[in-house]
């Protein structure tokens, strides 16, 4: 028979951590002796062994009684633990920002879309295409988070078809065109072939009902009439 300290010092906790455990019901409180003190057992080091365990494991304290009163513990434990590696995963994500933000890159933009924009010079982009995107990106990842790496994830993939990379380098090219050079018509009918190929009739699933294609493309547009007109043609071909 053990005193409340003596328990504490076996099993490792302190006597408060113990009366929180019976304050919460982890721990049934045992009754009192003679002398008004509680006397734990054998059984009573063991459940506490067990609950300290689950709790430095990282479960919280008000899922320790039911997973111990129930029969999914391994299940919930799964759960649990693909929960800690979404938290580290995000962890380590934010800790990569703050590195780039001590060496002095200020940009708030996720690792795989900084990375992207480092390929991009070697496919044949210019340094205002590229600018140009890190700032789109910038403004859509600020302003729309939610479907910001859907979005990303789909343009970017277009890089790995060699034809759709040659038009996205010709639409680089042609910033500096007339609006009215027979380059933009022909231009705005292969892309607009390229997107029904791609998406069909309709709008990829990311962009129904959201305010990123607009807020992209009224910046692309403002920085070159040649674009301007490309995206007038565009919208005309796929109406």
């Amino acid at each position: 028979m053990l005193t409340i300290g003596q328990l504490a010092g076996y099993v490792g906790v302190t006597i408060r951590t113990i009366r929180v455990y019976h304050a919460k019901g982890l721990l049934p409180e045992p009754d009192r002796d003679s002398s008004g003190y509680r006397r734990y057992r054998a059984a009573d080091a063991v459940e506490l062994i067990k609950i300290r365990t689950l709790a430095e494991a990282g479960v919280p304290l008000a899922r320790i009684r039911e997973l111990r009163s129930g029969d999914g513990l391994p299940s919930a434990l799964r759960q649990i633990d693909a929960d800690l590696t979404a938290r580290i995963d995000g962890l380590q994500a934010t800790r990569s920002r703050l590195r780039r933000l001590a060496a002095g890159d200020l940009s708030p933009l996720p690792d795989e879309v900084v990375a992207y924009l480092g390929r991009l010079p070697g496919l044949g982009f210019s340094e205002r295409w590229v600018t140009l995107q890190s700032d789109l990106w910038t403004l859509v990842f600020a302003t729309h988070p939610e479907t910001a790496r859907a979005n990303f994830r789909d343009q970017s993939a277009m890089l790995a078809d060699p034809e759709l990379l040659a038009l996205v380098v010709e639409y680089d090219r042609v910033h500096d065109v007339e609006p009215h050079d027979p380059r933009i018509d022909a231009l705005a009918a292969k892309l607009a072939a390229a997107a029904r190929a791609r998406y069909g009739p309709g709008l990829p699933a990311y962009e129904q009902g959201s305010a990123i294609p607009e807020l992209v493309q009224g910046a692309v547009n403002a920085s070159s009439p040649a674009w301007r007109r490309l995206d007038t043609l565009l919208r005309d071909r796929l109406r």
